[in-house]
């Protein structure tokens, strides 16, 4: 995660575009070695619907308030606030008593 959090947004080289040479977006960044992680294209949004590139988007879907990984709410709701639904069912259990033993 910390790698993922730290990928360096990167553009081909101008002036090299043959020798495919990678610059950081940001002049205050230094060059990135073999184990960095970098980016050309930011990711896009998952949060709204969007056919282009089949995200159907995070509204209305099921989410876990006690998580804090993927499947938690303040993540998976993408920072829009979600609310929560107790529901209380009756049903009869079909349950049947067989006595086993004696003391």
């Amino acid at each position: 995660k910390e790698k993922f959090n730290g990928a360096t947004a990167v553009r081909l080289h101008p002036k090299r575009l043959k020798s495919r040479r990678l610059e950081p977006m940001r002049r205050d960044l230094r060059v990135q070695t073999e184990t960095d992680l970098v980016y050309l294209d930011n990711s896009p949004d998952f949060c709204t619907v969007n056919y282009a590139i089949g995200s159907m988007g995070t509204k209305g879907r099921k989410c876990n308030a006690t998580s804090l990984g993927p499947d938690g709410c303040d993540i998976l709701c993408c920072g829009r606030g979600y609310e929560t639904t107790m529901l209380q069912r009756r049903e009869r259990c079909k349950c049947q008593f067989h006595w086993c033993c004696e003391v």
